[in-house]
């Protein structure tokens, strides 16, 4: 609820200055409904995964209504078309209440006030009707595309055990994510990277010591920064990036059609980000440092030291390490806003898991690189998993802007 609260209030005051200071068609409506959905995700402690999906069907929608209007980029898979005259900001506003609707049924009377406090100074008339009309296409053809991409899949995973052996009982995260349809790639499994290193090789006997030092709850070797960033990092998924695309889109003074292709390629890609590294860790099913560090005598290396008692900073995830999926999808996001607005000026954000405290930078880059060693502070990832995370990332960033949404000269180019 605080992280809700604190994403509304700032949402505010970028709307505000975003009106003061576009005279067109303004963004507003776009960040207005991103900022519905991630508090909708705070309140209903939605995870990550469905989170993404329904912001990237939310935004997808979005932009494919909008760039209706102005033909201005190429569509993702849809056909639509509208007069230059239908209000960008009904059909924007309206496509976004319909996919969260179809997401989110049980809010239907507060999605609908949002909607009418949206359309209510859109003056009436035919703009007004087309616009609306509009958003219900988009929002409609996208649920139709997104009706069968295995979310709603059983979760089956099975716990190794043996015959009437206890093992722990709480069910891991995220097992079927990564059998899900990508928005952008020919499958999870396209930027799955190799396996992690040998128990008795360099990289794990270097990377494995590194954290049983740095990461352990009660490390004499982390510094107070670092123990407040791992910290920090605690809270995941698009709540922890969605305020940062927000800061971008409004320091380069983007119109309504850029905004809306700008969430558009940040959530496609986001979302993908995330099916690619849950098919890697259920594929590797590499063991945690918590369970690496405990069990460390069972690799017969007699460089990684067994300790018995060890915990990290914080408690641990519930999914396999191989690779970092905090680090793939900031690395991904950051590829994206490189790539399509460049370095931005100096950005910040807050977080639920470090209350009074804000981090800032001035370059995507360091964002990125912060979320990678933040993982290792905390005690979750070895430094080998947050470098192929990343690197992941930024294939799937790179990809997602070089295929998706493109100028409209790439409507007659062949499909990649």
């Amino acid at each position: 609820m605080k992280y809700a609260s604190w994403t509304i209030s700032r949402f505010s005051l970028i709307a505000a200055l975003i009106s003061a200071t576009a005279p067109l068609a303004r963004a507003d409506v776009i960040m207005d409904w991103n900022a519905k959905a991630d508090a909708i995700a705070a309140e209903k402690q939605i995870l990550p995964a469905p989170h993404s999906r329904a912001l990237s069907m939310m935004h997808v929608a979005m932009f494919e209504a909008v760039n209706a209007i102005d033909r201005r980029y190429a569509p993702y898979k849809v056909t639509l078309s509208a007069e230059r005259s239908t209000s960008r900001e009904a059909a924007g506003a309206v496509a976004a209440h319909d996919v969260l609707l179809s997401i989110y049924p049980d809010l239907k009377p507060d999605l609908d006030a949002t909607l009418t406090n949206a359309l209510t100074p859109i003056a009436e008339g035919e703009s007004k009707s087309a616009g609306i009309a509009l958003g219900k296409e988009a929002a409609a053809q996208i649920i139709q595309i997104r009706a069968n991409d295995g979310s709603a899949a059983v979760e089956t995973y099975r716990p190794p055990t043996t015959p009437g052996a206890y093992i722990p009982t709480v069910v891991p995260l995220f097992s079927t994510t990564g059998a899900t349809t990508p928005w952008v790639m020919a499958s999870g499994s396209q930027f799955r990277p190799g396996p992690p290193p040998a128990l008795d090789s360099e990289v794990w006997t270097r990377d494995v010591n590194e954290i049983r030092e740095v990461g352990g709850r009660g490390s004499p070797t982390r510094t107070p920064e670092q123990t407040t960033i791992g910290r920090f990092w605690f809270s995941v998924g698009a709540r922890t990036y969605n305020p940062i695309v927000r800061q971008a889109a409004l320091a380069k003074g983007v119109d309504l059609v850029d905004c809306a292709r700008l969430f558009a390629l940040t959530s496609i890609a986001g979302n993908d980000a995330i099916v690619a590294v849950f098919d890697a860790k259920y594929h590797y099913n590499f063991w945690r440092p918590i369970t690496a560090i405990r069990n460390a005598d069972l690799t017969s290396n007699a460089a990684t030291p067994r300790d018995p008692s060890w915990l990290p900073l914080g408690d641990t995830p519930m999914h396999p390490e191989y690779p970092c999926a905090h680090c793939i999808i900031s690395a991904a996001i950051s590829t994206v806003l490189q790539t399509v607005v460049g370095d931005f000026g100096e950005f910040s954000l807050t977080s639920p898991t470090a209350p009074g405290v804000t981090r800032k930078w001035s370059r995507l880059q360091d964002y990125s690189d912060e979320v990678s060693n933040a993982r290792i502070w905390a005690g979750f990832h070895y430094r080998f998993s947050t470098e192929v995370g990343k690197d992941m990332g930024r294939k799937i960033g790179a990809l997602v802007v070089a295929t998706q949404l493109r100028g409209v000269e790439a409507m007659a180019e062949p499909k990649r």
